[in-house]
């Protein structure tokens, strides 16, 4: 298993998700080139990224934030920052794709640079916001979170960002709180 967290359900909601606990702690997880190739990786959007440097970092983050900012608080006309969200977002996505061919034993072969891989991940977001998954996107339930999803279980009554994050953290939490209210009454009896 690898160090990111896919649980969003969307390559461009993984990629907002790249930085944590955005209204308290603020935990960036892609601090160094190496942190973005090693992302780019475990997403699977090419093979092999090659060398990312600072300015590579630098254009994936101002889309990461991009994203973030355009899809929790669309419309545009909701957000001072969201119209240029959006005209980050859409130059993005003018960018050519990954190329995908196939290799001499019929496998995929994915290959492409920073370029290519803000095109991807902005052609996502786009794809997102325009899709009837739009409406079907959450933020987690857990209030120091700040991890977007798409809700794609049947009933649409997904909570937690993923069960392994802050879904066990919450079953935990109430948990204790329970066994320690319980055990007060027990005391007080």
């Amino acid at each position: 298993m690898g160090e990111f967290v896919f649980v969003s359900g969307r390559l461009c909601l993984d990629l907002a998700g790249t930085k944590l606990w955005r209204r308290s702690l603020h935990t960036e997880l892609l601090k160094a080139p190496d942190d973005l190739r090693r992302w780019i990786h475990e997403a699977q959007i090419v093979d092999d990224p090659g060398s990312m440097d600072v300015r590579a970092l630098e254009r994936v983050r101002r889309l990461r934030e991009a994203i973030y900012t355009l899809v929790s608080s669309w419309p545009p006309d909701r957000h001072a920052d969201a119209k240029d969200a959006l005209a980050d977002v859409n130059e993005a996505a003018r960018l050519p794709l990954p190329k995908h061919q196939l290799d001499a034993s019929g496998h995929l072969v994915r290959s492409g640079s920073v370029d290519e891989i803000l095109a991807a991940v902005a052609r996502d977001a786009v794809d997102l916001v325009s899709s009837a998954d739009f409406q079907r996107m959450k933020e987690c339930a857990n209030p120091e979170c700040t991890r977007l999803f798409v809700d794609l279980s049947r009933a649409g009554a997904r909570r937690w960002c993923g069960m392994a994050e802050c879904g066990n953290r919450q079953k935990v939490a109430r948990h204790r709180k329970r066994k320690k209210q319980e055990a007060a009454t027990d005391t007080a009896a």
